[in-house]
């Protein structure tokens, strides 16, 4: 059997770019059980990469330690990044935000496969929908004519869907009815969603956000706990430029910026496969270059995405093993990742609001 200390030593030094750096400086957990096997515990979900992590961590140690055989095990355990000055939502270590600066960018169809994605990976996951005045998670999740329960009236059971623990406005009303509410009646909706939902252990709850940066981003930033936020995009000028707006936006109130996802990048004709970059090319790695951010994934205008999401099955869930749906998987790890090792959740200023 190898020396621990010298196994340990040895696996620290390993580097690995979804934790950014090698495994000890970044605080991964490395311990040796009593039958030698090594044992590395990830701060993010990683079910989709753990055995090739492991393998290559294997190699690195039969390199380093010659004559050494030993088995790796690559496992995970999240912890909560809550922003100081707010307390928790119950039943939720983290709140992550999928936003964008307009409409017509995919944002709630990134939102709702990040979650599958999320969970996919291996987390508890939960998705609010707080578009109030356009929610769109029933129709997505399959679940419009669903309602929730609740046993004592004040709180409500999330419905279930996909492995998925939802909430949403839609869910309460008729989806033909509008909603023509003023901005603080939207915003004391948001928060009951939020905080009277009887969310169940949950890792992660991805938020989907109505566009723009009024009241509901806001109070979101200034009431409930974001760990971090994703900012949804597409290439072409008139989205980036609205983008930059939501991403800054997040920087004032201090709410950690996880990355950029740059969806509808290129169009694959599904007769000839010709690919074409429809909007323009390149815009995503622009505006995280600018904003100092990272690119965490590109996403195709593909009419199959957009049809099962329409059709209730995200394709997380209708096609796990096509290239869109590892694609979510792969922006799922690295905004995961990028919470747990790369951005700490920032002290919240105090907001000022300019008339211009």
């Amino acid at each position: 059997m190898p020396d621990s200390t010298a196994l340990i030593a040895t696996a620290g030094r390993f580097t690995d770019p979804l934790v950014g750096g090698a495994l000890a400086e970044r605080g991964v957990g490395l311990e040796v059980g009593a039958d030698g096997r090594l044992r590395v515990t990830l701060g993010f979900p990683a079910r989709g990469c753990a055995a090739v992590l492991a393998a290559a961590l294997q190699q690195f140690l039969a390199e380093q330690l010659p004559g050494t055989e030993t088995a790796v095990d690559v496992g995970w355990d999240i912890a909560a990044h809550v922003p100081a000055k707010l307390p928790k939502i119950p039943g939720v270590k983290n709140v992550l935000a999928v936003a964008s600066g307009k409409g017509g960018v995919g944002k709630s169809t990134v939102a709702v496969n990040l979650a599958l994605a999320l969970a996919a990976e291996g987390a508890q996951v939960g998705i609010l929908d707080a578009d109030i005045y356009g929610p769109s998670q029933p129709r997505m999740l399959g679940k419009v004519d669903e309602r929730p329960t609740s046993k004592d009236h004040k709180k409500l059971n999330p419905i279930h869907a996909h492995g998925l623990q939802a909430m949403s406005l839609g869910f309460l009303v008729d989806e033909a009815k509008p909603m023509v509410w003023r901005g603080p009646m939207a915003t004391q909706a948001l928060m009951q969603l939020a905080n009277d939902t009887l969310w169940d252990g949950l890792d992660y709850l991805v938020v989907d956000l109505p566009p723009g940066t009024g009241d509901i981003q806001l109070s979101l930033a200034q009431r409930i706990p974001v760990a971090g936020a994703v900012i949804v995009t597409t290439p072409q000028d008139i989205a980036l430029t609205d983008a930059r707006k939501g991403l800054e936006m997040f920087r004032k109130v201090a709410v950690p910026v996880l990355g950029v996802v740059e969806n509808m990048s290129i169009h694959i004709c599904s007769n000839c496969g010709h690919r074409e970059a429809i909007f323009g090319e390149g815009g995503a790695e622009r505006l995280a270059r600018e904003a100092g951010t990272e690119v965490l994934g590109h996403l195709p205008l593909d009419i199959h995405i957009r049809e099962q999401a329409d059709g209730g099955n995200p394709t997380v869930v209708a096609a796990p093993e096509s290239a869109n749906a590892q694609a979510y998987r792969d922006i799922a790890r690295r905004a995961a990742a990028r919470l747990a090792y790369g951005i700490p959740a920032g002290e919240l200023p105090e907001i000022e609001l300019l008339d211009d």
